[in-house]
């Protein structure tokens, strides 16, 4: 139903970020073990190939079905003295910007459920 159609896109954006949060912080909590690669959470340049979809023929895919995936990466090339290559500071920083992106969601979600409540009560 397109009423609710702003709470499932927020609801993707959610399960992304949850998910990467997780991801970043086995990040840390792996960062003495020698040799350990670090992950990351690809889904902003599958969001944007999917956003410049546009069906213009009936051959066309079609880009309003749910087909964008999560997918984990291993990140950039850092090495410490160990092999280890998990950068702290870096993944400290993805973690404060993937919490604020969390926060923003969770704003947007009481937001959208404020204007439901308004409808709802005839408003």
């Amino acid at each position: 139903m397109e009423l609710f159609k702003p709470l499932s896109d927020l609801e993707v954006g959610a399960s992304y970020f949850f998910r990467r949060s997780e991801v970043i912080q086995g990040n840390i909590a792996n960062v003495d073990t020698p040799h350990y690669k670090p992950k990351d959470l690809v889904f902003e340049k599958e969001l944007e190939e999917n956003l410049r979809l546009k069906k213009t023929d009936p051959r066309h895919i079609d880009p309003s079905k749910p087909g964008v995936k999560f997918k984990i990466v291993d990140a950039e090339d850092y090495s410490g003295y160990d092999g280890n290559r998990v950068n702290l500071d870096k993944e400290m920083a993805k973690l404060a910007e993937t919490n604020l992106m969390i926060r923003m969601i969770n704003e947007a979600l009481r937001k959208e459920i404020g204007k439901m409540k308004l409808v709802i009560q005839g408003r």
